[in-house]
């Protein structure tokens, strides 16, 4: 199935330098009893966006998923990313890079998701990486509060998950 497209606005691609040198930084973890191997069939799988409230569309490009792999994101009504995967390590880790927004200001995109076992279950954690237009800097700075707030609400709503 071919993602469905509209106005994009293209980011640059992003690799694991970006990660760790992005302007704007937001990583959290989240701990919770249930196996790893749990956590990444929950992160990687199709129905994400049923259960994580600040998701309201994913589309998975074709099987099998890997490096490689196209997805589309959608936030809320307004924000859509296309993530193309550079990492994935089944059951441990995957990172993409945004290649297309539907809304301007973002230079790159970049996210990495690291999942460990733990003596009591796994840990998860997220880094998302952003870079701006000179033009949307503040507006990224000023809502870094609600990024990380998205970000927490986004993991409490996995760990919360993972008790079902």
């Amino acid at each position: 199935m071919a993602l469905v497209s509209r106005h994009w606005f293209p980011l640059a691609e992003s690799d694991d330098a970006f990660l760790k040198s992005a302007p704007f930084r937001y990583e959290q973890s989240v701990e919770t009893t249930a196996p790893a191997e749990r956590i990444w069939d929950v992160t990687t799988g199709y129905d994400l966006v049923y259960w994580v409230p600040v998701w309201t569309g994913l589309r998975w490009g074709p099987p099998p998923l890997g490096v490689g792999t196209v997805r589309e994101v959608t936030l809320g009504v307004v924000f859509t990313v296309r993530e193309r995967f550079f990492r994935w390590i089944e059951g441990q880790r995957f990172s993409f890079s945004g290649l297309e927004a539907s809304l301007p200001g973002l230079r790159n995109v970049a996210e990495d998701w690291v999942i460990e076992p733990t003596p009591s279950g796994s840990r998860l954690t997220w880094t998302l990486a952003i870079g701006a237009h000179p033009w949307a800097v503040p507006l990224i700075w000023l809502g870094g509060p609600i990024i990380r707030g998205l970000q927490r609400r986004v993991l409490h709503t996995i760990r919360v998950h993972m008790r079902n």
